[in-house]
């Protein structure tokens, strides 16, 4: 899988040491390029998932042979790549992460010098080289150095309070919170933070091997085990969050245990900063939900820009115009001061001062805020014909559609009066998306039912 996301594939058969490394050299060519004839800086660190440690040894080989000194984080969270890449001065940055993806997969992220996913056309350049394997390596006395530092999640634990401010309100409420760090990097910067927020934590999953206890998307069917410890609490524990495997995503449980869904996390996170910095431009990509259009509502002169799916897209609406903060719906907030990268850290802090500044629990938040089904299915490339298939199908259902309001930025969504259905190929996995919202599961079903009808799918 190579997109503006990276590069993924499955570890030992498409993403392998040797791929790791042609496409960090690929990188690694393409930032000496841009910096003229000094030597580049790029930091380097991993999800943690066992494994990895080989496909980061091969990216750092790879970058010091084409001339570039390493910073290698160890285990990091990409945001804290992101964060430390403006700290040291870098060029850039590479993770070697999957994401959300199971620990078969394993997988190369680009972040450039501001600490962001670079934009299309910077992804293209860089795929292009590693295809055609255009990259050379420096002479014996021009390789790369390779150094350490472990400050990483302090620094970003550090920027974070700085930035929201939150940390003596929520100090103040002694909250109690359970946290799943599903084994991953999430761990030492998940605790730090709630540590620094005074906040009494249960941290299941809290040890660093690499090994994930569940599936590590944080959706609910994978996240039984953190509702079942909230549940356990007997209403002490103030909510559960769930981190992914890289940290960039944050899932949430409400005092009862009862999943309120990944949504949920940017509409929480920018209730809260709208409230503390007043109105302003927030960004969302296409499959994120309306609620986030509602929120904005409520303070007059507020807006939402739509974007392809991709931080990098998401990013590249909020930088020209200054946003506040930005998004997915899939758990991810991006705060500009913090980082360029979504980021688990930003909003738990966001989330937990929500709920310093009320004296309602998080179920009743969530419960007054305007509530839609959205419906989120998959469908398997192979299985509709491969990527080929997915141009001709959006072609059949945006002429099917045409009366109303489209939008082709990415994929084809369509809106109606009463809910929206948009039809996509994944960047990170070989499917196709089929996400539909509306006031009720029923009507969010016709839609994703008219939709494959109309594209001439089988969802």
């Amino acid at each position: 899988m190579l997109s503006v996301s990276g590069a993924r594939g499955i570890v030992g058969k498409t993403m392998t040491p040797i791929v790791a490394a042609t496409f960090a050299a690929a990188f690694g060519s393409h930032v000496r390029t841009l910096v003229g004839g000094r030597t580049p800086r790029l930091v380097v660190a991993r999800d943690g998932r066992f494994g990895g440690e080989s496909i980061a040894r091969a990216v750092q080989g790879a970058l010091a042979a084409t001339g570039c000194d390493v910073v290698d984080l160890g285990v990091a969270m990409t945001p804290t790549v992101g964060l430390m890449i403006r700290a040291l001065a870098a060029d850039g940055g590479m993770v070697i992460t999957a994401s959300h993806n199971p620990i078969e997969w394993n997988g190369l992220k680009c972040l450039d010098g501001d600490g962001l996913a670079p934009p299309k056309e910077v992804a293209e350049t860089i795929i292009a080289r590693f295809k055609a394997a255009d990259f050379s390596f420096a002479p014996p006395l021009e390789i790369g150095s390779i150094t350490t530092d472990a400050s990483g999640a302090q620094r970003h634990v550090a920027r974070v309070l700085e930035v929201t401010k939150v940390a003596e309100r929520v100090r103040a409420r002694k909250l109690s919170v359970v946290l799943d760090s599903v084994n991953a990097s999430g761990c030492e910067g998940g605790r730090l933070l709630l540590e620094a927020l005074g906040c009494s934590t249960t941290h299941i999953n809290g040890e660093m091997t690499g090994i994930f206890a569940h599936t590590p998307e944080p959706t609910a069917e994978n996240l039984s085990g953190l509702a079942q410890t909230v549940r356990d609490m007997n209403g002490r524990a103030a909510c559960g969050f769930a981190q992914d495997p890289d940290a960039d995503r944050l899932a949430i449980v409400d005092e009862n245990g009862r999943y309120i869904g990944e949504e949920f996390t940017l509409v929480l996170a920018a209730l809260r900063m709208l409230e503390l910095r007043g109105a302003g431009v927030l960004a969302a990509n296409l499959s994120t939900s309306r609620m986030i259009d509602d929120v904005a509502a409520r303070f007059p002169g507020s807006s939402v820009l739509r974007t392809a799916v991709g931080e990098a897209n998401v990013v590249a609406a909020l930088k020209p115009v200054r946003g506040l903060m930005g998004g997915e719906g899939n758990g991810g907030v991006i705060i500009p001061e913090v980082c360029w990268v979504r980021d688990s850290l930003s909003a738990m802090a966001l989330v937990l001062d929500l709920l310093a500044s009320r004296d309602e629990p998080l179920s009743v938040i969530v419960d007054a805020l305007p509530r839609y089904a959205i419906l989120k299915t998959k469908l398997d490339l192979v299985s509709i014909g491969g990527l080929a298939a997915v141009a001709p199908a959006l072609a059949k259902m945006k002429a099917a559609f045409a009366s109303e309001r489209v939008s082709d930025v990415d994929g084809v969504r369509i809106d109606f009066n009463d809910g929206w259905v948009h039809l996509r190929a994944s960047n990170t996995e070989p499917i196709a998306r089929i996400i539909a919202e509306a006031p009720s599961r029923e009507r969010a079903e016709q839609l994703v039912a008219a939709c494959a009808s109309a594209a001439g799918l089988s969802a």
